[in-house]
């Protein structure tokens, strides 16, 4: 069910990017489709159904990149739209946030792109929606930053480093947070 997720997200937002006037709103909106389409289709909405956002924002994230969506862009605006979506159907935005920004990350990950700064914009564009959801940005922040860090383990030290270096020295970030959230990933 991943591989066939993660291949309908890309392919939607290959498909919406391709032609639009403005790229970032059709990648958002095709995400968002994606991820209401995906937990209405469930029924009720778990922790388990939520992993399918992950896999939304994977294939969405590498969708934007191969059309020349930088990783910045798409990382942000894929996470964004994935908790709009989860909020519109009612499901729990915070643990979404953070299984978008793993997604997202992966995906940069996987089109070879930058994943500290993917993960940088990840959080930020969690901080945003939070903020415009009314869900605490402190929360999504956490959940961002472990689900990022996350992502980034399983690509591998490397990446992991980055990733946490690139979090700690985010000037847009609140540094006590990420530092927080960093230390219980069990890694610094």
């Amino acid at each position: 069910m991943a591989a066939n997720l993660i291949t309908q997200a890309k392919e939607a937002v290959v498909a919406a990017i391709e032609g639009a006037d403005d790229v970032l709103a059709a990648l958002r909106g095709a995400v968002k489709n994606q991820v209401v389409g995906t937990l209405k289709d469930a029924g009720e909405i778990t922790t388990a159904t939520l992993d399918a956002v992950t896999d939304i924002a994977t294939g969405a994230t590498t969708g934007a990149g191969e059309v020349g969506v930088s990783a910045v862009d798409a990382s942000s605006n894929v996470i964004r739209a994935a908790i709009g979506g989860v909020s519109d159907v009612g499901g729990d935005a915070v643990t979404a946030v953070g299984k978008a920004a793993r997604g997202a990350v992966a995906g940069v990950a996987q089109i070879g792109g930058d994943v500290g700064s993917a993960a940088v914009a990840a959080v930020e564009g969690a901080m945003d929606a939070a903020g415009s959801i009314g869900v605490s940005t402190t929360e999504a922040v956490e959940e961002a930053v472990v689900g990022a860090v996350h992502a980034a383990d399983a690509v591998g030290s490397e990446a992991g480093s980055s990733v946490r270096k690139a979090l700690k020295s985010a000037a847009a970030l609140p540094r006590d947070v990420v530092e927080k959230a960093i230390e219980g990933t069990g890694k610094e």
